[in-house]
């Protein structure tokens, strides 16, 4: 996703750091004012002294990279809040300060998350292993082209991931660097579950058609076999923050009206009275509808949260 229903500023470094409002993913938009989000320390207990510093852009990376490090990590997640439009980030002088001193960095990559890459341009002495899950993925165009920049919903690569992560922490640690990767196996075991779940749906409801309000679900959209129906145009006005003509949106509306798309899947982190229309059509012609986000749930780690996202399509597609 490109955009919510504003635009967040990024804090740039120095003694003195002024916010800056940071466009979501290259998108356009309406500057509003977003919460500061304290960064959390993902282990509840005290954590060995020489635990690693890892700092993540989203709680959705801190989460793999608690798997993989457990106890031997202390893992800072910038974004954490499920109501937080990670986009709209407004970095903060301690989020600078947790970032200089991570041996481990892990960002989305793709322009989704660009206040980690200034930030850290801007943090003296940086010696930190980057962990860019765009890379891992493969799948950026090397034209730079438009692509699909929410690779955490792509199952193959989080198991990737997990394996270059294992790799950044043995860097900093080599007498643990067993442990990492021992840790980032059991986090792919538990991700082939999930990826048998899509292939099921896949074998019993491969090529039904599915609308979306935006991108981000895509990628497990395709690993289940089904076949996205929404109009470009409609899709990419949302992502980008701008208006959808009146044409697009009546002929997305029509694809509920006529019984075109079975279910829709909708990013409940975003809002704006065209995705809003929509999801309103859907419900109204009984269509069923999946909401995902773009953060971690409360009370979910990685896994149960992908794992909720397929069960949640899978019911819906058996109505």
């Amino acid at each position: 996703m490109r955009v919510f229903s504003g635009r967040g500023p990024v804090l740039l470094s120095g003694v003195v750091l002024a916010s800056l409002w940071l466009c979501g993913c290259g998108a356009a938009g309406t500057p509003t004012t977003a919460p500061t989000i304290a960064p959390t320390t993902a282990p509840a207990e005290p954590t060995p002294s020489a635990a690693v510093p890892v700092v993540a852009s989203t709680n959705v990376y801190g989460d793999v990279a608690e798997r993989v490090g457990g106890d031997l990590v202390r893992v800072v997640s910038l974004i954490s809040d499920p109501a937080q439009d990670p986009h709209a980030y407004e970095a903060g002088t301690r989020n600078q300060l947790e970032l200089s001193r991570a041996k481990v960095v892990v960002e989305n990559g793709g322009g989704y998350d660009d206040f980690v890459g200034q930030m850290l341009r801007g943090a003296r002495n940086s010696s930190a292993e980057v962990v860019n899950a765009v890379e891992v993925s493969g799948k950026a165009p090397d034209d730079g082209g438009e692509f699909n920049e929410h690779v955490w919903y792509d199952l193959p690569t989080m198991g990737r991931l997990a394996d270059r992560i294992a790799d950044a922490l043995a860097k900093a640690a080599p007498a643990d660097a067993d442990v990492f990767r021992k840790n980032a196996t059991a986090f792919k075991e538990e991700l082939r579950a999930v990826q048998t779940e899509e292939a099921r749906i896949k074998n019993e409801h491969g090529g039904t058609a599915v609308a979306v309000t935006e991108p981000v679900p895509l990628y497990m959209i395709e690993a289940c076999g089904l076949r996205n129906v929404t109009p470009p145009a409609f899709s990419e006005a949302v992502e980008e923050g701008e208006e959808v003509s009146p044409r697009v949106l009546r002929e997305t509306l029509g694809l509920f009206a006529d019984a075109t798309a079975d279910v829709l899947v909708h990013n409940e982190q975003t809002s704006s009275p065209q995705t809003e229309r929509v999801e309103q059509a859907a419900r109204d012609h009984g269509v069923p509808v999946v909401p995902v986000t773009e953060t971690l749930p409360p009370g979910k780690d990685y896994v149960a949260w992908m794992t909720a996202n397929v069960d949640a399509l899978r019911r819906a597609l058996e109505k």
